[in-house]
């Protein structure tokens, strides 16, 4: 009887031991979640450093696939083998730290919303279309939420990261960034350009998940063999269609994190001092820059800016 129950006895003692916990799964959630933030902050750091206007290197001369002239700025792979150049490899990751902290505290925040959203919930018969409203009106408050949790570290990472262009110092660690934000501008220091970016966050929830709603719903035949192959990818697709219409709100949120702080890239001649973000989104517009570091490669020079192409 013995022998005949102690081989259940351990392969239940083994299930049990391989079932991950709670703890388990935070953690790894946390360590994989910086890990991204680290690879991709080389992306984030050049992209910012385009948004600002920064453009140390100078254009070359390409053509289209017509034939045509036309001048080409650096893409991100000579752009970051200048900033090596002039901070080595660690310069890549100038502003890190923050941004690790700021996506720690979005899981977190992610996590405890949606436990009390699991816990407050309610059945009920529902349209299809219904469930999209309170499935992005559920989404729409975790990401608000979100942001003005980490905000604060987000317009500290920027700062650290914008400091390349003037060649400052002002803005070290975390701590120092901190004292620094707070004495000079308060606790509303820690929340510039927080308007534009919510609104575009919020807009690319509403837009991305009606749209993909409307078309796994009118556009995609139940006859097609594929119909749910298609739908599967649908609100991917329109993700990045929608993140292309939201991008401006982003850049102007950027922009204002570093307005008027003290940094060279944001005061004249570089930049001019913007009273509010519709102030600075009406200046890159007449610019035609409302779409500036949307792309890394097959960078044109601005018309507005185009000297001519000499033979």
């Amino acid at each position: 009887m013995e022998s005949s129950e102690s081989p259940s006895g351990e392969v239940a003692g083994d299930e049990q031991e391989a079932t991950p916990t709670p703890v388990d799964v935070d953690t790894a959630v946390f360590v994989l979640g910086a890990g991204v933030t680290a690879i991709t902050h080389p992306l984030l750091y050049v992209k910012l450093l385009i948004q600002v206007g920064h453009e140390p290197l100078p254009p070359t001369v390409g053509t289209t696939m017509f034939g045509r002239r036309v001048l080409y700025l650096p893409g991100f792979f000579s752009y970051a083998q200048h900033i090596v150049q002039v901070d080595g490899k660690r310069g890549l990751f100038r502003g890190l730290s923050p941004r690790i902290v700021s996506s720690t505290i979005s899981t977190v925040v992610r996590c405890k919303v949606k436990q009390v959203e699991r816990l407050s919930k309610k059945g009920g018969v529902q349209t299809s279309l219904g469930k999209v409203f309170q499935e992005t009106s559920q989404e729409m408050i975790i990401q608000c939420l979100s942001r003005v949790a980490t905000h604060p570290f987000h317009v500290m990472s920027v700062r650290c990261m914008a400091q390349f262009v003037g060649r400052e110092v002002k803005y070290g660690g975390m701590f120092s960034c901190m004292v620094k934000i707070f004495k000079e501008e308060g606790v509303a220091g820690f929340y510039v350009g927080i308007v534009p970016h919510v609104l575009g966050e919020v807009l690319f929830l509403w837009c991305c998940n009606l749209l993909a709603h409307f078309i796994n719903t009118y556009a995609v035949d139940e006859s097609f063999s594929q119909a749910s192959a298609v739908r599967s990818y649908t609100k991917f697709v329109m993700g990045i269609a929608v993140s292309v219409l939201t991008y401006p709100f982003m850049l102007v949120a950027d922009l204002m994190t570093v307005n008027n702080c003290g940094l060279a890239v944001g005061l004249p001649p570089r930049s001019p001092v913007f009273n509010s973000w519709l102030h600075c989104w009406n200046h890159l517009s007449q610019k035609g820059h409302l779409f500036r570091g949307s792309s890394f490669f097959f960078r044109r020079v601005p018309v507005s800016s185009l000297p001519p192409i000499e033979d």
